[in-house]
């Protein structure tokens, strides 16, 4: 048997079993019904090994809420729980639950907030919130984890990667190394993150994006057993496609054989009256070949035909391209920009498969949960520091310097209001004696980052285009510090929390070290910043 395409494994049962078997215990405890929320956010950026991230970029969002509309217990998948057995024989689901799971498992009364795609986005900074009833909302989290994880390590990479090849075009080739159909959701967030077209033709068909490539070597290595020679096949291919004649040249000898054959088929495709778009080079010394390809092809009247590159690119390996255009092209007599100018970068399994990071630290977390009317902060203690939570409700603020340029993330408790405060105090996450103040005259401006996105069961608004989503991602990356996008090394982007938020988190953590003969303490929000509204 194969899993099929929009079967169950792709409903409301695309889920981790502890979901499940977490609902049914908030359900015979009675507080499955009671208002929840969780945060989703990362604890660190894409680490490559070699280099690392500063920054990354947020999508997998409209895929996730587009799950979340769709997903419904059908007759199928409650047969299915009926059969599940615990290790002694029992049912696993008792019929009361699955009777609710039945007529409840939707996600109807959950509130999403979130940042919108394309943003970048930092560690520990919620992104989304997920608001609502406690076993819905906890059924929410393996779903949301998938989505959101997966596409934000993708855009990330495909940021970097064009930062790397400055602007110049890059297409994602990635789909035969990907894993599985999760290509398709790896394609998506490609061209959020910086991919200007894909290979991948049914991705590019929903997206609204025409399909882009050539052909592979098999094609010249058919029709060389066939008795054409390589000529004949790029002839062959040229004849199929005059306007869209792009030759893989490196099958024999690039510069011998590849690129003296694909001029000779140009000429005869501007005799008559067609355009040539290019070569692709997909092997050996890409800077050197590349060089090379420029002055051969310059030479005979081809100046601005592309140079596709390609052959396990990333943001490092395209650096050192253009790095070494730029020191050795003069060498040869050839000017290293044109030779940059005419460049396009196909990257393959390095994006879609994150090579070096293969996977995006992304958790959810239990923030709050509402008791007697009343909204009691939760907080998770780690004998880690890092992966101490921060607990309540809360809204997180962005905060621009003079220079329009982003100096930090706030998160703050959600009834706080920093864009009106004449002073902030920024606590750093982890450390008691690291705080910064900030007059309010020192910033350009006070943003909040997150918005409602869902809501009684269905998206509060329509699914932005890629192109809008880029559009935001281009202005986000421009108020960026430069420091902060450079590939090796970056600085470190900060993050705070609002001196409310902190001393809310002192107190929990406090009272939860504290000696257990005492009972848990209860803390509430409000009479917490009573009191702190006293002093």
């Amino acid at each position: 048997m194969t899993l099929r395409r929009h079967g169950v494994s792709e409903g409301i049962l695309f889920t981790d079993l502890y979901q499940l078997t977490m609902a049914q215990a908030y359900f015979r405890a009675g507080a499955h019904m009671k208002n929840a929320r969780f945060d989703y956010f990362f604890r660190k950026n894409p680490d490559y090994g070699m280099h690392q991230s500063g920054y990354s970029i947020f999508a997998g969002l409209e895929s996730f809420l587009e799950w979340a509309e769709t997903a419904r217990l059908n007759r199928t998948e409650v047969e299915f729980l009926k059969r599940l057995k615990t290790t002694t024989g029992r049912a696993l689901f008792t019929p009361d639950f699955i009777r609710w799971f039945s007529k409840h498992g939707a996600f109807d009364g959950v509130r999403i907030s979130a940042v919108p795609e394309g943003r970048v986005v930092h560690p520990n900074v919620p992104i989304a919130i997920v608001e609502g009833p406690l076993a819905q909302a906890q059924l929410i989290e393996t779903a949301l984890l998938n989505k959101l994880n997966y596409q934000t390590l993708v855009a990330t990479r495909a940021s970097r990667i064009r930062e790397a090849a400055q602007g110049r075009m890059m297409i994602e080739f990635g789909l035969r190394r990907a894993q599985g159909t999760g290509g398709n959701e790896g394609t998506r967030a490609a061209l959020i993150g910086g991919a200007d077209f894909s290979s991948n033709v049914g991705a590019s068909c929903e997206l609204g994006f025409p399909p882009k490539g050539t052909h592979a070597h098999s094609l010249v290595q058919a029709f060389m057993a066939l008795g054409y020679g390589e000529l004949g096949a790029f002839r062959m291919y040229a004849d199929v496609y005059p306007d869209d004649c792009l030759l893989l040249v490196d099958t024999i000898n690039t510069l011998e054989s590849g690129v003296p054959n694909a001029i000779k088929v140009f000429e005869e495709l501007k005799r008559k009256g067609h355009r040539p778009i290019g070569i692709r080079l997909d092997s050996g010394d890409l800077a050197y070949l590349s060089i090379h390809a420029h002055k051969m092809l310059s030479a005979a009247g081809f100046p601005d035909v592309s140079i596709v590159l390609s052959n396990q690119l990333d943001e490092i390996v395209i650096s050192q391209i253009l790095l070494r255009i730029s020191e050795e092209a003069s060498v040869f007599g050839v000017d290293p920009d044109a030779v940059a100018r005419r460049l396009t970068f196909g990257v393959g399994a390095r994006l879609l498969t994150s090579e070096g990071c293969s996977a995006l630290d992304g958790v959810y977390k239990l923030s709050a949960i509402e008791q007697e009317k009343d909204w009691r902060p939760s907080i998770k203690l780690s004998e880690s520091p890092a992966k101490t939570l921060n607990p309540g409700r809360k809204k997180v603020w962005r905060l621009y310097d003079r220079r329009q340029k982003a100096v930090g993330d706030l998160i703050a408790l959600e009834d706080e209001h920093p864009e009106n405060e004449t002073r902030l105090v920024m606590r750093h996450p982890l450390r008691v004696d690291v705080f910064r103040r900030l007059n309010r005259s020192e910033l350009s401006e006070v943003e909040p980052l997150l918005t409602r996105v869902y809501g009684n069961g269905k998206r509060l608004r329509q699914t932005p285009p890629i192109a809008e989503i880029r559009r935001i991602r281009d202005y986000d990356l421009a108020r960026l510090d430069l420091g902060v996008k450079r590939l090796i090394n970056p600085h470190i982007y900060h993050v705070s929390l609002s001196e409310a938020l902190w001393e809310l988190k002192q107190s929990l953590i406090e009272a939860e070290k504290g000696s257990p003969a005492k009972g848990p303490k209860v803390h509430r929000l409000r009479k917490l910043k009573r009191k702190k509204s006293k002093k």
